[in-house]
């Protein structure tokens, strides 16, 4: 017999996640994280008085798979006579009207349709399935990403919805591994339903799950997962007070208690704290803290950089952000999503028409450069991609080249026009790397090499700036020479 519930019950009363005689609203989806959850709440909830209900939301997104999974959970919630409320959402409607990719819909539809619940039910708080090897895979998702120590630092074990405040999302699982979570579905036959999804590797977070924690662990690190998480707590503490340090110093302009920091101006503080300064101030005006622009900022004193179309901002020596109109028009960040698996198809976006085509590769040749059309390695893409404008931070690998750059940057060197680069379509992965940029380089990372299986032929109608489709022709074709020269 497992332990298990035993050792959930002691980290949610050490953690002081949940009082006795509470209800609980309890987030159920199917998989053998949630369905064990549901079970060890149901087996404690007799001792601790708890009430449970049971929430789960139906993302149609995977047709009668989908409908199987609310069945599972609505004939479990019933045998173990707990009340349950489903729903259903049209994830890749909400997805299409409200600009957003599936994932993010998804989550979205997730904790609205989870805080309405709780709130019509007067529930104050949500258990969520996120475990230990989550925690772990989010570490890397992020630091790939370029993360800080705030993100590095995973999911709090309690949070506020970012549907409702008032509504507090737990985590009780988060100290258990995916292992132990299967042992006990195991040991106990609690029934459970594979995500298909899951084992799909052109989402980077299966990537990372799949192929590069079984390396890390098999080559480096027997113990990574308890390793990383302790990373995680170290940072976690050293953000929440590097963070309190930059909210009191701009509130004061005096330090935390701390007497060396208490008497600085912003050019004396450390530098963790004065990037934290800029960072509180970017996100409470809504604005992508990205590491490049707060490094300007934090270096430029007085310089005026463009963070989204018509608001520019500035630090004054003191410390303090101001925000100005930059006189650049508004351009609608629109953005289409596109399912490749048809092999062929076309859509308009941004009045462009743009079509596509998949094709076995039976013999490499390197691309003719052509006007209006570009190749792709299409198993690199995936099949879900997004259509949208450039968005300040987004980073690109041209062609030839041996890291990501700047598309501001880009833009800069190829002498694009501030008001044309907001009109220029980009193609992303979802996994949100830009794959192509009109009328300019293709991505190293998505060129067609002798190992490529399928070829993704991408077609659209040639925009009307001729000065640089010529500029963007030139410079595939010097590219190509270079290649050519180099594979003779």
């Amino acid at each position: 017999m497992t332990d298990l519930p035993q050792q959930i019950d002691e980290t949610i009363h050490s953690r002081k996640l949940l009082h006795r005689g509470q209800k609980i609203l309890v987030a159920v989806s199917g998989g053998v994280d949630s369905m064990v959850l549901l079970h060890v709440l149901h087996e404690l909830a007799q001792k601790n008085k708890w009430r449970l209900t049971v929430a789960h939301l139906n993302h149609q997104l995977r047709g009668r798979s989908s409908d199987a999974d609310e069945r599972l959970v609505t004939r479990v919630a019933k045998k173990l006579g707990l009340p349950i409320v489903t729903a259903r959402a049209d994830i890749k409607s909400l997805a299409r009207t409200g600009k957003l990719s599936l994932e993010m819909a998804a989550r979205k539809a997730r904790h609205e349709f989870l805080a309405q619940t709780a709130a019509r039910l007067k529930i104050s708080h949500i258990a969520l399935a996120h475990h230990a090897d989550d925690q772990v895979e989010l570490f890397f998702l992020r630091l790939l990403r370029g993360s800080g120590s705030e993100g590095l630092a995973g999911m709090k074990w309690r949070n506020p919805s970012p549907a409702n405040p008032k509504i507090q999302l737990l985590r009780p699982l988060l100290e258990q591994s995916k292992e132990s979570l299967c042992d006990h579905a195991r040991a106990k036959k609690i029934p459970f339903r594979e995500d298909a999804s899951n084992q799909w590797l052109d989402i980077q977070r299966n990537r990372i799950r799949r192929e590069l924690l079984p390396l890390l662990r098999r080559k480096y690190q027997p113990a990574l997962q308890r390793t990383i998480l302790r990373v995680m707590e170290i940072l976690k503490a050293e953000s929440e007070f590097a963070v309190a340090a930059a909210e009191d110093w701009l509130a004061n302009n005096s330090g935390t208690g701390v007497p060396p920091v208490r008497t600085r101006s912003f050019p004396q503080l450390p530098v963790a704290l004065q990037r934290r300064c800029i960072q509180s101030q970017l996100i409470n005006h809504g604005i992508p803290a990205d590491f490049s622009l707060v490094e300007r900022l934090r270096t430029s004193p007085g310089k005026p950089f463009t963070v989204v179309p018509q608001i520019a901002v500035f630090r004054h020596a003191s410390g303090r952000l101001h925000f100005r109109d930059s006189g650049i028009p508004t351009v609608e960040p629109a953005r289409v999503e596109i399912d490749l698996a048809g092999r062929a198809g076309d859509t308009r976006f941004a009045e462009r028409r743009i079509s596509w085509a998949i094709t076995p590769q039976k013999a490499f040749r390197t691309p003719q450069s052509r006007a209006g059309q570009e190749c792709f390695d299409a198993d690199k893409i995936g099949h879900r991609i997004t259509l949208r404008h450039w968005l300040p931070g987004d980073r690109f690998q041209p062609i030839g080249m041996q890291r990501t750059v700047k598309l501001q940057d880009l833009f800069v060197n190829q002498k694009i026009p501030r008001k044309q680069r907001h009109k220029l379509i980009l193609a992303v992965t979802a996994r949100n790397e830009v794959f192509w940029v009109e009328n300019l380089r293709i991505s190293e990372h998505f060129k067609l090499t002798p190992q490529t299986t399928h070829k993704l032929t991408w077609r659209w109608k040639v925009g009307e700036n001729a000065r640089l489709r010529v500029s963007a022709h030139h410079v595939r074709l010097a590219q190509l020479n270079n290649v050519r020269r180099k594979q003779n």
